[in-house]
């Protein structure tokens, strides 16, 4: 499996963790506008899920940012290319 693909397989993961009720095939295509549940204690809990799974530390100013499965996949490439 390449780096990319453990990257996306893992946080399909973490999406499942904080939204058990979606379907694993159908997560990387929610956004926080298609899914009612992603409100903002699901959004930090989500960070603090990604931070114990990836080890690192994400920018909380850039959350807002971060709202779809897509955007959180494309910053952690980004910042585990960097690490």
């Amino acid at each position: 499996m390449s780096m990319p693909d453990n990257i996306r397989t893992r946080l399909v993961e973490c999406f499942q963790t904080i939204f058990p009720d979606i379907a694993a095939e159908t997560i990387p295509s929610v956004s926080q506008a298609s899914t009612p549940d992603w409100d903002s204690v699901a959004a930090i809990t989500l960070v603090q899920v990604l931070e114990d799974e990836f080890g690192l530390e994400l920018d909380l100013d850039k959350l807002a940012d971060l709202d779809s499965f897509d955007k959180v996949l494309d910053y952690l490439r980004g910042e585990l290319q960097e690490a």
